[in-house]
């Protein structure tokens, strides 16, 4: 056999053990990928919360008598001075020495909480003064860019907060003059047979809340009837794990989400209670917490729907970078301590090390490990090898990023 004969038959031999060799290898396997972009990326985490009025009022019956009806129902609203329930007082209570002395000492306590009420209306009405004028001093420096819109907004709900303050100064004021001219008239009309009617009113403009009793019935003094509450106070209330409540301060934005509207409506941190307490958690985890209060920012008409003591969600803005270099969360894998990912070299898997920064939902902020542009793999598992052959399916960004 001669030397070109045995170098052709060789030529074939590799050429068939090629041909085999690529027959035969895996095929690459389908991965979908992402890209490392550079974007806005909003810091944030969420808990579940509830509707609550800033204030209410019960209103009680100032003796022991019997009840008339009450018609009024959940949800129907009243008037300022509208007659919410009526009692008769009992026969011939009002000769007693005893009760005589009580009805003039409750009635003198109703006169110094109307002088009180009046001073926190007083202060409140200075606080709201104060407030306005800083909001237009800021609107004027707004305008020339010199205060930011946080700065404003805040101002104006310190305004808002004051004159409901205000508003809710001047209720109780009107709540102790009620209580004050119902003990009046009930000394005024001792000796009569039972004495006239006692007449309560509502102190505010709002809704009826709770109504206690329906039926023609006796009472007792200090009992409860029913409760109003003006909707438009209405704020949310969230029980926050103490450490992610650290993170939070007055006037930190916030979006009311899942509350039966179409839209989140935008919200700020109002007020942070300084003490929290020991809840369990649903898996039986003692959990730290604290109640944070949020004003409503949207207009009264987006969530004239929402009521008081609604379950709904909220998800707190903690921090903000406008052009944070991120990756969507699921590209990340725990590898020992540290955080890895695959990235994509030509059609093979490559795993790098990366050192992820802030997080912010289905984002996470990439502080080493990757580049602008990177192409990774998406949803890793533990059948992914470096050098891994792949196919690699890219796909659209997250909705709603």
């Amino acid at each position: 056999m001669t030397v070109r004969r045995r170098i052709a038959i060789l030529i074939a031999a590799g050429a068939a053990v090629a041909v085999a060799w690529w027959a035969l290898r895996p095929a690459p396997r389908p991965l979908d990928v992402v890209r490392v972009t550079r974007g806005p990326l909003v810091e944030v985490f969420e808990e579940e919360g509830r509707t609550e009025l800033a204030h209410r009022w019960t209103v009680s019956s100032p003796i022991a008598g019997t009840l008339h009806r009450i018609d009024l129902l959940q949800g129907d609203p009243v008037k300022e001075g509208q007659s919410l329930a009526q009692i008769e007082p009992l026969r011939g209570q009002l000769f007693d020495p005893a009760n005589r002395a009580r009805l003039m000492a409750e009635e003198k306590a109703a006169q110094a909480a109307m002088r009180a009420a009046r001073q926190r209306q007083a202060a409140a009405k200075v606080d709201a003064d104060l407030a306005s004028k800083d909001v237009q001093r800021m609107r004027t420096l707004g305008s020339a860019g010199v205060v930011s819109i946080a700065a404003l907004d805040e101002a104006e709900a310190r305004m808002l907060r004051a004159r409901a303050s205000a508003s809710a100064a001047g209720a109780d004021y009107n709540a102790a003059d009620a209580q004050r001219a119902a003990v009046a008239a009930l000394l005024q009309g001792q000796g009569a047979s039972g004495g006239p009617l006692v007449t309560l009113v509502s102190p505010i403009d709002g809704v009826v809340l709770h109504r206690y009793l329906q039926s023609a019935t006796p009472v007792q003094a200090g009992q409860a009837l029913v409760e109003v509450g003006n909707l438009e106070e209405l704020q949310v209330m969230a029980q926050v794990l103490s450490q992610q409540a650290a993170l939070l301060r007055p006037g930190t934005p916030a979006q009311i989400l899942r509350w039966g509207g179409d839209m989140p409506l935008p919200a700020r941190v109002a007020r942070i209670e300084p003490g929290g307490y020991t809840k369990i958690s649903a898996l039986g985890v003692e959990e730290q917490r604290t109640q944070v209060w949020l004003d409503i920012m949207a207009p009264r008409e987006r969530w004239s729907q929402l009521g008081d003591g609604y379950r709904v969600e909220v998800a707190f803005d903690v921090a903000r970078k406008e052009h944070a270099l991120k990756v969507e969360a699921n590209a990340l894998f725990l590898d020992g301590a540290d955080w890895a990912a695959y990235r994509l070299d030509g059609n093979r898997l490559r795993r790098v090390h990366v050192q992820p920064g802030m997080r912010g939902g289905v984002e996470v902020e990439v502080a080493k490990g990757l580049a602008e542009g990177d192409r990774v793999a998406a949803f890793p598992d533990d059948r992914m090898r470096d050098g891994m052959r792949v196919q690699a399916l890219e796909r659209s960004a997250v909705a709603g990023k």
